[in-house]
């Protein structure tokens, strides 16, 4: 009589599924991490997008104005600030962005900072006053090198615009409210948000640290008086 043989079946050992299980964990981990570098770079991007926009219309409204616009605050809602006798009642605020007809959120939520020169937000106490060939920016933009002295990218500068980057140090939310700086060192990020509103770091961005000048995720872009100046010749509004 011919003997039938016998099959046995072998589960996975304990040990067998806690190798499986590392395994798995360990290329979910390697997934995960580029998907959130690739979100952060797309946020960047998105608010990258909407500064250089922003930066447009700044200039177009100069060339339809002859001087650029007030700065909007929380009362405004989004509007530019109202002209006492003409004259631009703040030199630092929010982007005013009802008034150039934009989205007013950076890619995390957060409202854009809007610093401009009095002298090309028409500074006059009487009638319009326009600004000149001959007028001035009091706006200085820094950056760092590689030893972490501040040098200067550009001065005289007419505005610029500020997104406080994904931590949001500093930054508006939609609702008006503003978020505290948790960091005990963050010192650019520091003077991004500063009352005067006239001097502005832009560089690459870093990692909390404890070493000066710390954290900084900002984004910052500038109106140059040249390109602004080539602008409104262009269009026969200077000299």
């Amino acid at each position: 009589m011919q003997r039938v043989p016998t099959f046995h079946q072998h589960g996975f050992t304990l040990v067998e599924i806690a190798i499986v299980m590392f395994i798995v964990a360990l290329l979910l981990g390697g997934m995960l991490l580029p998907l959130s570098a690739q979100q952060d770079l797309r946020q960047r991007q998105e608010t990258e997008k909407s500064l250089n926009d922003i930066r447009d219309a700044l200039m177009g409204y100069a060339v339809v104005n002859g001087y650029l616009p007030c700065p909007a605050d929380l009362s405004t809602g989004g509007a530019e600030a109202a002209r006492v006798t003409g004259a631009c009642p703040i030199r630092v605020g929010l982007v005013p962005w009802t008034t150039l007809g934009l989205g007013h959120l950076d890619a995390w939520g957060h409202l854009f900072r809007y610093s401009v020169t009095p002298a090309f937000s028409n500074d006059g106490t009487g009638p319009i006053t326009k600004f000149t060939l001959a007028s001035t920016g009091d706006i200085l933009i820094q950056t760092r090198d590689a030893g972490g002295a501040l040098q200067t990218l550009a001065s005289n500068v007419p505005a610029t615009v500020v997104s406080h980057g994904k931590n949001g140090a500093w930054a508006y939310t939609e609702a008006g409210i503003q978020i505290a700086d948790s960091a005990n060192l963050n010192t650019d990020e520091d003077t991004n948000a500063a009352a005067a509103g006239t001097n502005f770091v832009s560089r690459t961005p870093s990692a909390p640290s404890a070493v000066t000048p710390g954290e900084f995720d900002d984004l910052v872009v500038w109106v140059p008086a040249s390109t602004l100046f080539n602008r409104m010749v262009a269009a026969g509004k200077l000299p």
